[in-house]
């Protein structure tokens, strides 16, 4: 077993790296506040992101059989709507999963 003094060291040594750890981020955002490759990234990652998800979502639905896409389609445009009538990514998000969880579980006509 080791003694006391070992594992007081231990604790001091992981503590410290994990204090160093969180704190590095934050350290770092000064530079990175007046860049413009961050700027760009704030601006344009979003919507980039939010296509990539939608095209990796959609890839596997099939559209040449039963329910054709037809769920997927109703959640997309409910979300779509939902974010251009309220501009709410969170509401729009939550309001065509539900949509799409609904139709898949609960209308025998989409149930797989």
């Amino acid at each position: 077993m080791p003694s006391n003094g070992y594992v007081a060291a231990a604790v001091v040594l992981v503590a410290s790296i994990t204090f160093a750890l969180r704190a590095l981020p934050f350290a770092l955002l000064g530079p990175l506040r007046s860049s413009r490759l961050a700027a760009f990234l704030a601006r344009h990652m979003p919507a980039g992101i939010m296509v990539i998800l939608v095209v990796y979502l959609l890839r596997p639905v099939t559209v040449f059989r039963a329910p054709y896409g037809i769920p997927e389609a109703l959640g997309l445009t409910v979300t779509i709507g939902l974010h251009l009538w309220r501009r709410s990514g969170v509401l729009s998000i939550l309001g065509g999963t539900a949509c799409y969880v609904v139709l898949v579980n609960c209308v025998p006509a989409f149930s797989g």
